[in-house]
């Protein structure tokens, strides 16, 4: 079991979580939304992590085809900038985790970098904090998007036992 905590201050994020061994497919069927919220269900089931391979948010860059554009991160959306469509170079390694199993965490004053219709999209870098005040995750919770957290690898540390 693992517990993931602040780098900046030590603090405990999460309480003792268990790895999986990859990333689950999840469904993009619109009927396994939430009715109220119209959240795809969580990524990754509560009580458990994923380290994800794959890089998330900024920086991004143009893509190569831009005839067949892929999302621009995994499980995410077709994101164009000014120069067309775009796609992830961002940090590799994230912990990939049920939003929920964060339960201190909150938003980044003035609700910065959670742009999105019903919650944030997560396409603009960290927008959660720890109670110190250091940004150390990213929450994509839009209602058209992965339901997910994503830990920073560098400004959190895991501790198993």
């Amino acid at each position: 079991m693992t517990v993931f905590l602040c780098s900046k201050c030590g603090t405990a994020i999460t309480p003792q979580l268990a790895e999986l061994a990859a990333v689950p497919n999840i469904s993009d069927d619109e009927h396994d939304r939430d009715k109220d919220t119209r959240r795809a269900p969580s990524t990754v089931p509560q009580g458990h992590y994923v380290i994800d391979a794959e890089p998330w948010g900024p920086p991004y860059v143009v893509q190569n085809d831009q005839e067949d554009p892929r999302p621009a991160q995994s499980r995410g959306l077709l994101v164009s900038g000014e120069e067309g469509f775009v796609i992830s170079a961002g940090v590799r390694g994230t912990v990939l985790m049920y939003p929920e199993d964060a339960p201190d965490l909150r938003p980044l004053p003035n609700w910065e970098n959670s742009s999105g219709c019903c919650g944030p999209t997560g396409n603009e870098g960290l927008n959660r904090s720890c109670s110190c005040g250091a940004a150390v995750a990213t929450l994509a919770a839009d209602c058209f998007g992965p339901y997910e957290l994503h830990l920073d690898p560098v400004r959190t540390y895991a501790f198993s036992q």
